[in-house]
């Protein structure tokens, strides 16, 4: 395995999984790297970690691709006539690494022949943190996931959650998908770096996580 990297995936786009990222960056100390960005137009994720953490730029590694069509990658790497290259996105040096995948599990990264993010993380060797909200919906989108995931040979370190208090989801996604729960981030009132590194601090098993990493 690939120690010193955590890669934050999720159940689904808009879940908060950049949020959940720059968090664990911030706290494990780590650099920042989404290999791949679609979609520019408002900002790019990479910003937006670097307002939530006040990391130095060097430590947010740049993009492989970025592509300025929000969708896939494949149809967005498609639309600038590009077919997105594996070997440009093998994992960068600097130790601890936070790498954030795009989209969901299974989102496409190349039409033809077909490669997937989980496949990517596959190549990686490194632990996977999967990402899901708390409410309806999660119990099917998690263990779906889940299932992916391992059937692609990934080693998934935990599963951390996003939104309001479901204590029964809490416990079930975990005991069924048998993986290690690290907490549930609260959604903020107001988003910001001391917020989030204080929500982070309070609710999230950070110990476990770099346990994960090592």
């Amino acid at each position: 395995m690939t120690a010193g990297v955590l890669v934050v995936t999720g159940t689904d786009t808009g879940i908060g999984k950049t949020v959940v990222a720059a968090g664990l960056a911030a706290a494990l100390d780590a650099s920042y790297w989404k290999p791949i960005q679609a979609g520019t137009e408002e900002g790019t994720d990479s910003l937006s970690v670097a307002e939530l953490t006040g990391l130095p730029a060097h430590r947010i590694l740049p993009e492989a691709y970025r592509l300025g069509l929000p969708a896939s990658p494949h149809l967005a790497a498609e639309a600038e006539g590009l077919a997105i290259e594996p070997q440009r996105l093998a994992l960068p040096e600097p130790r601890p690494l936070v790498v954030e995948g795009a989209g969901g599990v299974m989102v496409p990264v190349r039409r033809d022949p077909p490669l997937f993010m989980a496949d990517l993380f596959a190549v990686w060797r490194a632990p996977v943190l999967l990402v899901a909200r708390s409410g309806l919906g999660t119990i099917n989108h998690s263990l779906t996931s889940l299932l992916a995931l391992r059937q692609k040979g990934v080693r998934v370190a935990g599963l951390l959650m996003v939104g309001d208090a479901h204590p029964d989801n809490e416990g079930i996604v975990p005991a069924l998908g048998g993986l290690p729960y690290f907490g549930r981030l609260p959604l903020l009132d107001s988003l910001g770096e001391a917020s989030l590194r204080e929500a982070i601090a309070r609710h999230i098993d950070i110990a476990a996580i770099r346990e994960a990493m090592a």
